[in-house]
C-alpha cells in the first residue's frame, strides 16, 4: 500500500502559517469491555447492544481524526474500554497513521493477534502501546478482571509485541488480589527493553465518572486504600520519591486560588463514544461537554473550552479550604473527580484531601494536626524541606 504522496516543492509548506490548535487528541472508541475489572470508572459489557448502537461510525472517527490532524494534532490517543474490541480498529488505525499521526493504544492486551501486531511492526504507531497489567498470574489477574482465561490472553499478546520487537510499556493498579505482587510486577516491567523507569500505579480509584451505577460505585469505594495505604505504595522508592518531589514543588506548589482548572483542561481534548467532546478523559458533566453532530472540533478548542478556564469556585467550602491550599499538586481534587464523587464541580473530596495531607506530612511541609490551607509560611516550609 502507498504512504507517500509526491507533491511539488513550490507548494509545499512544511511549517503553517500558524501556530497549532490543537496538539493532541484523546478517542475512546468504545466504552465496552472484554474485562469487567472490579475498580472500573468506565466498562460497559463487551456485548452492550445500547451501547454499540449508540457508538460513533467508522466515518464519523475519520472525520473527527481528519479536523484534528488539520488543527495541527500530531497524537491520538485510541482509548476505551477496550478499542480493540472495535470491527474497524485497524482500519482507524491506518487512517491516523496516513494522516500522520502518532496513534497511542490503550489496552488491557488480550485481543492482540498475529494480524495486528504484525501490522504495528510493519507501520509503527510511532508511540509505544501502553497496556495494563492486572496480575502476574491467573489467580490475580481474572480476579480483577472476573473474565476467565483472561490472564493467558494478556500473555500471548504481550508476547506477540515482544517475538515482533513492537515497542510497548506497562502499568498496574493496587488492589486487592494483586498488591503483594508489586516486586514482582516491577522486576518483570524491568526487563522490557522500552521502560524508561518504574511503571505507574493507578492509586486512586475513581467513581463511575458518568455517575450511572450506584452499586458499582460502592464495590470501588470498598476497594480503595486508605490514605496511608496509598502513601506507601507512592514512597515504595523513597530517595527516588523524594528527590522527584524537590523539582516538582519548584513549579507546581502554592494556593490555587478560585479557578477551577488549571491543569490546561481543554488544550488537549477527549471525544468519547458517542461524540461528545470532553475538556479532559474524566470530566463527564454534560453541561461541559461539546456535541460534535452540532459542532466542530474548531468551535469547542478555540470557543467553546477556552471558557471552562475562566470558571470561577463558588462553594465555600472549596473557597476556604481548596482555593487556599499550598497542596494543591500533591492533591488530585479536580473539577472532573469533584463532578464523579459529588455530582458538582467544586465540592472538596474528603478523601483526596487526607491523601495529600498525609503525603504533605511524611515530606516534613505539615505537622500532624495541621491543615494545609491554614499554612502562611509555605515558600519557606518547601526551602526547608527540600532545600530549594
Amino acid at each position: 500500500m502507498n504512504y507517500v504522496e509526491r507533491v511539488s516543492g513550490a507548494n509545499f509548506n512544511l511549517w503553517p502559517a500558524k501556530a497549532p490548535v490543537l496538539g493532541h487528541l484523546d478517542i475512546e472508541l468504545t466504552e465496552r469491555c472484554n474485562n469487567n475489572c472490579i475498580h472500573c470508572c468506565i466498562n460497559l459489557p463487551e456485548h452492550d447492544r445500547s451501547a454499540l448502537e449508540r457508538e460513533l461510525d467508522t466515518a464519523a472517527v475519520k472525520g473527527i481524526l481528519k479536523e484534528a490532524a488539520s488543527l495541527g494534532a500530531l497524537e491520538v490517543r485510541f482509548t476505551g474500554g477496550e478499542p480493540l474490541l472495535r470491527p474497524d480498529f485497524e482500519e482507524l488505525y491506518l487512517f491516523a497513521r496516513r494522516l500522520g499521526l502518532k496513534v497511542l493504544l490503550f489496552t488491557n492486551g488480550r485481543l492482540l493477534t498475529s494480524r495486528l501486531v504484525d501490522l504495528f511492526a510493519r507501520i509503527p504507531p510511532l508511540v509505544p502501546l501502553e497496556i495494563t497489567v492486572y496480575g502476574m498470574a491467573a489467580d490475580s489477574y481474572d480476579p480483577v478482571s472476573r473474565v476467565k482465561g483472561s490472564f493467558a490472553q494478556f500473555q500471548q499478546g504481550v508476547e506477540l509485541l515482544r517475538e515482533r520487537n513492537v515497542p510497548f510499556v506497562v502499568k498496574s493498579v493496587v488492589l486487592p488480589p494483586n498488591r503483594h505482587e508489586m516486586d514482582e510486577f516491577e522486576s518483570w516491567a524491568a526487563e522490557l527493553p522500552w521502560m524508561d523507569g518504574s511503571p505507574g500505579y493507578a492509586v486512586f480509584l475513581d467513581k463511575r465518572n458518568r455517575r450511572d451505577d450506584p452499586k458499582k460505585d460502592a464495590q470501588i469505594l470498598a476497594l480503595r486504600l486508605s490514605p496511608i495505604e496509598a502513601l506507601a505504595v507512592k514512597t515504595r522508592n523513597p530517595k527516588q520519591y523524594r528527590k522527584g518531589m524537590s523539582e516538582f514543588s519548584r513549579k507546581f506548589f502554592g494556593p490555587p486560588g478560585d479557578k477551577l482548572f488549571g491543569c490546561g483542561a481543554g488544550n488537549a481534548c477527549c471525544v468519547d463514544a458517542y461524540g461528545r467532546l470532553q475538556a479532559c478523559l474524566g470530566l463527564r458533566a454534560p453541561e461541559l461537554t461539546y456535541d460534535l453532530s452540532h459542532g466542530s472540533l474548531r468551535e469547542a478548542v478555540t470557543d467553546f473550552f477556552p471558557r471552562l478556564r475562566d470558571m470561577r469556585a463558588s462553594n465555600q467550602h472549596y473557597l476556604e479550604r481548596c482555593a487556599r491550599c499550598f497542596l494543591k499538586s500533591l492533591c488530585e481534587q479536580c473539577p472532573a473527580k469533584s463532578w464523579s464523587e459529588t455530582g458538582r464541580l467544586d465540592t472538596p473530596v474528603d478523601w483526596l484531601c487526607l491523601s495529600a495531607h498525609a503525603e504533605a506530612h511524611w515530606l516534613g511541609l505539615i505537622g500532624p494536626q495541621e491543615y494545609a490551607w491554614e499554612v502562611r509560611d509555605w515558600q519557606s516550609r518547601i526551602e526547608q524541606a527540600f532545600g530549594c
